[in-house]
């Protein structure tokens, strides 16, 4: 058992360990949240009482997003390997967990949408529309600004279950914190290693969520 830490070895190592969670974690969000963001809002103006209210398109979007969510993504990113090579090329480095990362964050995203969507005030929406507004316009320039501070908060919240897919992905060959934490604190009997890792981890946490506290502070109050 080493229980030390070597700038001159670690340091390099976490640096780059660090730039590939980031890599996966933003760009992750960056389409995840975006399609995703797509995705709430088709399942939201499609149900009952929607805007686009179409029960069977509703139930199919529905059902893809309770097929996928409830699996642990341990089990989904190995589950979705065939997949993942066919698009990617590859089942091993950050590409190929990307991949799978941005499908699961797909379907968490859409779901978030559409509750923070349906918890929204739907007064806005009926006045946007005597108005004479569109279902579009008062769709998207009505109700997702409505409901832009707990959207926000949301995505912040968003941040942590992705960060948790990355260190997954790590345990699997994807690199990142998870890998370096693994195979350089775990494997290697280096707790100090582990608890450098579990450290930055929080911290990113910190920070992320500071972010979206503070946008959403802003919304809220402007």
């Amino acid at each position: 058992m080493t229980n030390d830490w070597d700038w001159a070895y670690h340091g390099p190592l976490l640096w780059t360990a660090i730039g590939q969670t980031l890599q996966m974690v933003l760009v992750t969000l960056v389409i995840g949240g975006l399609l995703g963001l797509g995705y709430g809002l088709a399942l939201y103006a499609t149900r009952r009482g929607g805007l686009y209210a179409a029960g069977g398109v509703y139930a199919v979007l529905s059902f893809v997003v309770n097929l996928i969510r409830p699996i642990p993504f341990i089990i989904f990113i190995t589950a979705a390997r065939p997949l993942t090579i066919a698009v990617t090329g590859t089942s091993l480095g950050v590409r190929a967990a990307i991949f799978p990362m941005v499908i699961v964050t797909i379907m968490a995203t859409a779901r978030l949408v559409e509750q923070n969507l349906v918890a929204a005030d739907p007064g806005v929406i009926e006045a946007a529309r005597a108005m004479g507004a569109s279902r579009f316009n008062a769709l998207i320039h009505v109700l997702v600004p409505e409901a832009l501070g707990p959207l926000i908060l949301g995505y912040a919240f968003l941040f942590v279950g992705v960060l948790d897919m990355s260190a997954m992905a790590g345990a699997i060959g994807a690199g990142g914190l998870g890998y370096f934490a693994i195979s350089y604190g775990y494997d290697r009997y280096n707790d100090v290693v582990t608890w450098v890792a579990v450290g930055v981890i929080i911290v990113m946490v910190q920070i992320a969520q500071h972010l979206g506290n503070t946008l959403a502070r802003r919304v809220l109050h402007r």
